[in-house]
């Protein structure tokens, strides 16, 4: 079996400052498992640990992409996968660290994704046309009409999620949900990071100002005029809220953005939390943010972790 350390746990939280620690105690290379951190030129919204910050250890899907690129669970699990026997070669730990729960949960479960692969880029026009048109209920109702199951399953409020989930039965007939899986030889000690609510959303709120302050706006604009907001990378928190700003430096717009930025974030905060409870069988669950203390037990349980096994 194959070792690997996973943190997860929703944004603002602490992970990235661990997978360093971590990285540094046990010898490890950081995986990246944020499906918008492969993006090149991304860096800000999605709070991409810069070179200079990683302390010399080396990390694995950061800037893979280009922004008018799709990346998939599919995409995710084969080159983590590289990425894992890249790093086990060296003799080292892989730390896989991120909050996209169902590209941790492909990995880990082996899963066999229904019809990933399979695009249609007619098909992915008339649905984001009928999304602008009529809203994402209309998707919602369109999904519904010829996978009922899809619906009980995915995040209604996700649209990139609810387009996808149409496409997949149209193309293959088969729902989304519709995944095997195969066994894996990994064996991974997964990490839990988490704290009080209020606080996290603190947390939260701070981090979308701080990233205000250190040029999200620009970062925006420079998506903007790179494709605009149609490209698959424009679909992430923290972009997708200036679609309709003029970029004119209208503080009263700003306030709003940002505001919306921070809801949007709590709110996936709460449904990362979701995930992780009910679909990853989690070893152990710390709170870094109140109790900085017990970064002892977590190396100590990692150490036993791989003593035992």
């Amino acid at each position: 079996m194959t070792k690997i350390i996973v943190i997860i746990g929703p944004t603002a939280v602490g992970k990235t400052e661990l997978s360093l620690k971590l990285a540094q105690k046990f010898n490890g290379e950081i995986i990246s498992g944020d499906s918008m951190q492969v993006y090149r030129h991304l860096n800000i919204g999605t709070a991409k640990i810069m070179p200079n910050e990683q302390a010399g250890i080396i990390h694995h899907l950061i800037d893979i992409k280009n922004v008018d690129e799709r990346y998939s669970a599919a995409d995710f699990v084969t080159d983590a996968s590289i990425a894992i026997e890249t790093i086990v070669a060296k003799g080292k730990i892989p730390i896989i660290v991120g909050g996209t729960g169902f590209y941790i949960q492909a990995l880990l479960n082996g899963l066999t994704l229904g019809g990933d692969g399979n695009y249609n880029p007619v098909l992915r026009k008339e649905l984001q046309q009928l999304q602008q048109d009529k809203g994402l209920d209309a998707l919602v109702q369109r999904l519904n009409q010829i996978d009922p199951l899809a619906i009980e399953k995915i995040d209604l409020t996700n649209a990139v999620r609810v387009i996808r989930a149409i496409e997949v039965k149209t193309q293959t007939g088969n729902s989304i949900t519709q995944q095997t899986n195969q066994t894996t030889d990994l064996d991974a000690f997964i990490i839990g990071l988490n704290t009080n609510r209020t606080l996290l959303y603190e947390r939260i709120n701070q981090r979308v100002d701080l990233m205000m302050k250190q040029g999200l706006i620009d970062e925006a604009k420079w998506l903007l005029d790179n494709g605009g907001f149609e490209l698959p990378a424009s679909k992430g928190i923290g972009y997708r809220e200036f679609n309709h700003y003029e970029f004119n430096h209208d503080a009263t717009v700003l306030n709003l953005i940002s505001n919306q930025i921070k809801q949007d974030s709590r709110h996936y905060a709460k449904r990362q939390l979701t995930w992780f409870r009910n679909k990853t069988a989690v070893n152990q669950w710390y709170d870094l943010v109140q109790q900085p203390e017990e970064l002892t037990a977590i190396f100590n349980d990692v150490s036993q972790w791989l003593k035992n096994n």
